[in-house]
């Protein structure tokens, strides 16, 4: 989906995969690590991530309207699904008070749960501890109501007008519709979502050139560093080559060094060989 960050998420894992394996060459981890920097910088600079597009998400964001923080929330998720599980990857980045998983098995809910630090119960539990949830999002393949309005009716006059936030994500509905006339009761469902998403995507459509832009000048970057690689064995020879003149003069430098004088002549003819002796100076004992 367009912004999101999940395949983001993905690449760096192959990344390092890759890296711990020994198989990422140079080029690539540049590569990779042009495509990290500039999938930053579009999402600070531009608003392509700032509105949710997938339905768990969106539950995310439309609990913040009803509730000043998450942290002080108790979360119910209903179900053990895909649906559920991603509603719990997104809400569990909130650090609310509490995670609890609701399923028909026992070992699978708990299965989910042990991801996310949270408690499982079963369906049969639902009566009697809904009232102890403020957000409850459900999912389920239910051919009937899992929450019933006479249920709910009793959890908020147990909850004595504390709101209870409730998204439907299921087909068929696991709430009953007609719970959404109770007094403090917010249910939300797949349509109601939908709309969030459709407003959001414009929103995150009107980024893309943006984006595009950002990414066309790192990508230009890339292709220039790439370009500058064709010189490198242009380079290493010239370094070889220097490295060679270096040694070669330091061969001939060294033996006239290790003699202990210098030639005072103008000539390297007047210097005497190493087998010669160097003639005393007159003066010497007079220093």
């Amino acid at each position: 989906m367009l912004g999101e960050p999940q395949i983001l998420g993905q690449m760096k894992q192959a990344v390092k995969n890759a890296e711990a394996a020994g198989s990422l060459g140079l080029v690539l981890n540049r590569l990779f690590q042009r495509t990290f920097a500039v999938a930053k910088d579009v999402r600070t600079r531009t608003d392509i991530g700032s509105a949710s597009i997938s339905m768990a998400a969106a539950a995310v964001r439309l609990a913040e309207r009803i509730f000043p923080s998450l942290a002080e929330e108790r979360v119910l998720l209903i179900g053990a699904g895909e649906m559920i599980e991603l509603a719990a990857t997104h809400f569990a980045a909130r650090k609310p008070r509490s995670i609890t998983v609701a399923n028909r098995t026992l070992e699978r809910g708990a299965q989910l749960a042990a991801r996310f630090a949270a408690d499982a119960i079963t369906l049969n539990e639902l009566p009697q501890r809904l009232a102890q949830f403020d957000i409850i999002i459900t999912s389920t393949a239910s051919s009937l109501p899992i929450l019933g309005k006479g249920m709910l009716e009793r959890a908020a006059k147990a909850r004595r007008h504390a709101p209870m936030f409730i998204v439907d994500l299921a087909v068929p509905r696991d709430v009953e519709p007609e719970a959404a006339g109770l007094d403090d009761i917010f249910l939300y469902g797949l349509d109601d979502l939908a709309l969030i998403v459709k407003d959001n995507l414009n929103i995150r459509n009107d980024s893309v050139r943006e984006a595009e832009v950002l990414i066309a000048e790192q990508a230009q970057g890339f292709l220039r560093w790439l370009d500058g690689r064709t010189v490198v064995p242009t380079i290493t020879a010239l370094q070889e080559h220097h490295d060679r003149l270096r040694a070669t003069e330091l061969d001939r430098a060294l033996p006239a060094a290790g003699r202990g004088y210098r030639c005072r002549a103008g000539t390297r003819a007047a210097c005497p060989r190493a087998d010669q002796q160097v003639p005393a100076r007159a003066d010497a004992g007079t220093q």
